[in-house]
Formats: structure tokens, C-alpha cells, sequence
């Protein structure tokens, strides 16, 4: 017996059902897509701890300080250079001058010896290509009159020494051009390693900020209590009657007198550092900024080299050259106005102001302060007069 239901349209067969499916299928093949994507992901990397954040931070700052260093003294190098080539372009001018006034001297006799007839060898020498070649040939330069040999020596002398400087000031130049290359790759470096330092403590939350302050604050508070029991060492040490400690003992951390080490008599040097320490204490609350020197900010040789320019004592610009000026010091011994370097790159410095204590400029984002010498790793102490 026949149906009489009217037979089913497949899906497929009517535009709405090819819809229908075509986009269940996309649906499917999307999810089966993100499954299989998020199974391959790799995992998410593990978050930071406040403690590795800082280091990283501590340690990004240090290596800014090594490259301000490199950066001030191709600052430096580059500025001398300036100078030098400054200096050649003024002698080369003059140079010409008196290369111009003996070319005139030769001219002056080759016109003359045209008009009375014809061009004689002096004349020739002029319009030779080589006036060394011809002015070599002896037979020549016997036809020549007195003044005329004379012209000729000035002229060949003012050539011999225009061509030294000019080979002189190409090298100066070119000097001049690698260090301001350096001095350009330096600051990007300086930047680079700064805006690592920003961009991570930016990601910080509120409260992740919080705990950070609060470690800054548990090794500050380890500097100050070694500084405490290091200046009351100092303090319980014997001294000879006139403040001084017994050899080896250093002195009393706030006397300001010297034991001896520096260059000059402890007067002497009482008086500069005075002066050296007035000054660095009058900055206080000033910005660090990198690559400074005073009056408004500084950077950390920077603000040493103002203050003991202020004392009538020239330091050079940077960490590395300033620890080679004066007389080393041991830690034990140290007196108010030496300088402590820190880091085993030599990458940081402070003026020492007594009781394991220093003023310095810190690094970015902080201002000139009063710390304690143990805040970080000492490298060594000099004594600059």
C-alpha cells in the first residue's frame, strides 16, 4: 500500500538547510581549532616574585651607571677632541695665510721677470706642477737670486707644514667622530636599560608596590645598624691624646682629621674637606639626573667632582679615573670627605660623611641623600688631597 506522507527534503537540498549547516560546521571546526590551540599553548610563565622584580630593578639601575660612566667619559674624550680640532682649523687658517703671502712673494718676482723678457726659471717654478721637484734641481736654483731662494724656502716650508697639519687634523676629525658615535650608542644605552627598569616597576600593582617600599626599607635598615655598630667600633678604638686612633684604627668617624694616608698634612686636608662637605650638604634634595653636573642636578662623579672643585681640588669626570686620584684608604680608616666607590665595576660613588654614613646621588627617580656606606657593596675608599 503506498504512503501517502509527503516524502522528507534532505537538509542539504533547500538553501536554508545548506545555512544551517554550513555554519554548524564552522562552529565545529572553531571549537575543535580552540581546543586544539589551547592544548598546544605553552604555558604561561610563572609570575615574578617582589624579590626578583627588585634585583632585577637594583640590577638594571647598576648597569645605567656603567654606561652613564662610558657616556661621560666619551663626553669628555669628545669635548677634548673638539678642542684639538678647533685649535688645527685655526692654525691651518693662519697657515694659509702665510702660504698665500709667500705665494705672492714668488708671484711678484715671476711678473717681474716676464715684463723684462721672457720667463726665467723662477717664473717657471711657478707655473711648474711640482715646485719641489724643480726647486731640487741644483742648477736651477743657482740662477735664482738671494730673495728669490728665499721666496722659494718660505713658500716649500709653509706647504711641508700645511700638509702635516692637514694630515693632522683628518686624524683629529676623525677621533672626534668615533667618540661622538660612542657618546650616541652610551645614551641609548643609559635609556634603554632605564626605560627596562620603569617598564617593570610600572606592571606593579598597588599593593606589590607596597611590598616593594617596604624591602627597599628592611636593607636600608641593615645598612643603618651596620653603619651603627661600625662607627661604635670606631668610637671604642684607643687614641694618642689628640683624636687620632692608634695605627690601623682609623679615627673618630665625625672628626674630620686625617691620619696621615692623604697627600697633604691633616690640617690641610680637614680644611678642604670642609669645604668639599659644606658643598655636597648644600645639594641635598637635588635630582639624580645622568650625565649631570650641577648646578640643579647631578649624577654621582658629578656631584664629587662639584664638590671638591668647591675645596680647590680638580677630580676627573668620571668613577673609574676619580678612584685613581689621591691616596687609597682602607674602610676602617676612612675620614668625613673621602670618596667610597662601590661595585666591583667601579660603577657608583659617595662623598663619606662620618659615622658609616655618605651623601651620594642614587640613581634615577631619587635625590641627592644621606646613606649609609653599606647599602651596597663597597669596591674601595680614596683620599682626593
Amino acid at each position: 500500500m503506498a504512503s501517502h506522507r509527503k516524502p522528507r527534503t534532505p537538509i542539504l537540498a533547500t538553501p536554508a538547510g545548506r545555512r544551517t549547516a554550513t555554519g554548524l560546521t564552522t562552529a565545529a571546526l572553531a571549537s575543535v581549532t580552540l581546543l586544539s590551540q589551547t592544548a598546544n599553548a605553552a604555558p604561561k610563565a610563572p609570575q615574578q616574585s617582589i624579590e626578583e622584580v627588585k634585583q632585577k630593578v637594583d640590577d638594571l639601575y647598576q648597569q645605567a651607571e656603567v654606561s652613564t660612566q662610558k657616556y661621560n667619559a666619551a663626553k669628555e674624550k669628545a669635548a677634548g677632541q673638539q678642542r684639538t680640532v678647533n685649535r688645527l682649523l685655526d692654525e691651518a687658517a693662519r697657515r694659509a695665510e702665510k702660504m698665500n703671502e709667500s705665494r705672492r712673494r714668488l708671484g711678484t718676482f715671476a711678473s717681474a721677470q716676464y715684463q723684462s723678457g721672457g720667463i726665467n726659471p723662477t717664473a717657471q717654478l711657478m707655473l711648474a706642477k711640482d715646485p719641489q721637484q724643480f726647486a731640487d734641481r741644483n742648477h736651477l736654483m743657482e740662477r735664482l737670486s738671494g730673495q728669490q731662494k728665499q721666496a722659494v724656502s718660505d713658500y716649500q716650508k709653509q706647504a711641508a707644514t700645511a700638509t702635516r697639519q692637514r694630515a693632522e687634523a683628518t686624524r683629529s676629525l676623525e677621533d672626534l667622530q668615533q667618540s661622538q658615535t660612542s657618546l650616541k650608542d652610551n645614551k641609548r644605552a643609559v635609556q634603554g636599560k632605564l626605560a627596562q627598569a620603569r617598564q617593570l616597576l610600572s606592571r606593579l600593582t598597588a599593593q606589590e608596590k607596597a611590598r616593594l617600599a617596604e624591602l627597599e626599607r628592611q636593607k636600608q635598615a641593615e645598612a643603618e645598624r651596620k653603619a651603627r655598630e661600625e662607627a661604635e667600633k670606631r668610637r671604642q678604638q684607643p687614641t694618642d691624646g689628640s683624636g687620632q686612633t692608634t695605627p690601623g684604627g682609623g679615627t673618630s668617624s665625625g672628626g674630620g682629621t686625617s691620619s696621615g694616608g692623604g697627600s697633604s698634612d691633616s690640617g690641610s686636608y680637614s680644611t678642604k674637606a670642609q669645604k668639599a662637605l659644606a658643598f655636597v650638604r648644600a645639594q641635598m634634595g637635588k635630582p639624580y639626573v645622568w650625565g649631570a653636573t650641577g648646578p640643579s642636578s647631578y649624577d654621582c662623579s658629578g656631584l664629587t667632582q662639584a664638590a671638591w672643585k668647591a675645596a680647590g681640588v680638580d677630580l676627573p669626570r668620571t668613577t673609574w679615573d676619580q678612584v685613581k686620584t689621591g691616596t687609597r684608604v682602607a674602610t676602617s680608616d676612612l675620614q668625613p670627605g673621602d670618596l667610597v666607590f662601590f661595585y666591583n665595576d667601579i660603577s657608583h660613588v659617595g662623598m663619606y660623611i662620618g659615622d658609616g654614613k655618605m651623601i651620594h646621588a642614587p640613581h634615577p627617580g631619587a635625590n641627592v641623600r644621606i646613606e649609609s656606606i653599606y647599602y651596597m657593596p663597597i669596591y674601595g675608599s680614596v683620599r682626593p688631597a
